[in-house]
């Protein structure tokens, strides 16, 4: 029997990923989370062999849940699935601990690949990540500005670019308005930028948004 945790905020995406791993793995205990709050204490409470998880929840993220799962369970593999493509957040999850990253609207495809990948004690990586790998290992390769962000400070980017204002990412990730700002004003720092025009033009010439 294969002990399964899955954590995403919507019910929806919840069932339909239990399903998937339930029609291929009759003998799996699926458990689940609807933020990453309720992810680590599950963990703390019970064993899973592998834990999916969704990298955008209110509270804690899921790259915020994932640092503290390889840092108190080093061995448990974790696959993060995302909304967003594999360019802007496949290598800070691999680079994070994550033994694979799969974009939502190819896990119906990839699930169950990835997860025996995973179980067999392999990470899971597309090959399109495979090239972006090889390539960050070239010392030649100069690195993106936003690549010198940590991964907080690249969702408020990503959401400052979007439009949201201030307040309204603080409600986002369950932050004041101040951390909000704070993390602004880092960003704005370690890119060089003089305001939220030139992180938005830079953000849509990179496609990041």
């Amino acid at each position: 029997m294969i002990r399964v945790l899955i954590a995403d905020d919507h019910d929806v995406v919840r069932k339909g990923l239990k399903q998937i791993i339930a029609e291929e793995f009759h003998n799996a205990d699926i458990h689940e989370a609807a933020d990453g709050n309720e992810l680590i204490k599950k963990v703390h409470a019970e064993r899973f062999d592998i834990v999916i998880s969704d990298i955008s929840m209110p509270g804690r993220s899921g790259l915020e849940s994932l640092k503290q799962l390889k840092e108190e369970y080093p061995k448990l593999p974790v696959l993060i699935l995302s909304m967003h493509p594999e360019d802007q957040y496949a290598l800070r999850v691999l680079k994070s601990g994550a033994s694979g990253y799969l974009t939502k609207e190819s896990v119906a495809d990839e699930l169950v690949k990835a997860v025996k990948q995973i179980l067999g004690g392999r990470r899971y990586i597309s090959v399109n990540v495979a090239e972006k790998l090889a390539e960050s290992l070239d010392q030649n390769t100069d690195k993106e500005l936003h690549e010198n962000l940590s991964n907080r400070e690249f969702d408020v980017l990503k959401l400052i670019a979007s439009g949201k204002t201030v307040s309204e990412i603080a409600k986002v990730f369950s932050l004041s308005v101040n951390t909000i700002s704070t993390y602004r004003a880092r960003i704005l720092e370690k890119m060089n930028f003089k305001n939220n025009a030139e992180l938005t033009h830079y953000s849509i010439v990179k496609k990041l948004v």
